[in-house]
């Protein structure tokens, strides 16, 4: 079971940007959405955190604006994939791979369930929700338009 309040932290493959967080849960998803399967050659999968982020190099980190709700970042100097940010918000899904600690982590989730390829499948029995879902989900309440 995902445990609630533990530090997070981690770095692109080359160190020029790290970051920090307090109180991550222990959960990550999965995104088979054509856009996360472009940017990363494969279905991005990320540990969601919301709240406030202490980056260092941050003047290394690039940032691609990929849709009207969301960006994603990556290290200027090795390309890395850092995180998905939804926009206009503190939610962020940081790549796993960029992680100090991996340890205890859980699959939750995976969303854009209707997009994922048919030349893979994921093991783990999760919630699979299509992108209609996951959009209806991310904009609950947050007063975003999809």
């Amino acid at each position: 079971m995902a445990t609630a309040g533990r530090t997070i932290s981690g770095r692109c493959l080359c160190g020029a940007v790290a970051f920090r967080a307090e109180g991550a849960k222990r959960e990550i998803d999965v995104c088979h959405c054509s856009m996360c399967r472009r940017w990363g050659s494969g279905p991005f999968i990320g540990l969601g955190y919301d709240g406030d982020v202490s980056f260092t190099g941050a003047e290394n980190i690039g940032v691609y604006k990929s849709s009207e709700w969301a960006e994603r970042a990556f290290c200027k100097t090795c390309g890395a994939s850092l995180y998905w940010h939804f926009a206009g918000s503190d939610h962020y899904s940081f790549a796993v791979g960029t992680l100090d600690d991996d340890a205890g982590l859980t699959l939750t989730l995976q969303i854009f369930i209707d997009e994922k390829p048919a030349y893979y499948d994921l093991a783990n029995d999760t919630p699979k929700l299509t992108g209609a879902e996951a959009m209806a989900a991310f904009t609950a309440g947050s007063g975003a338009e999809q």
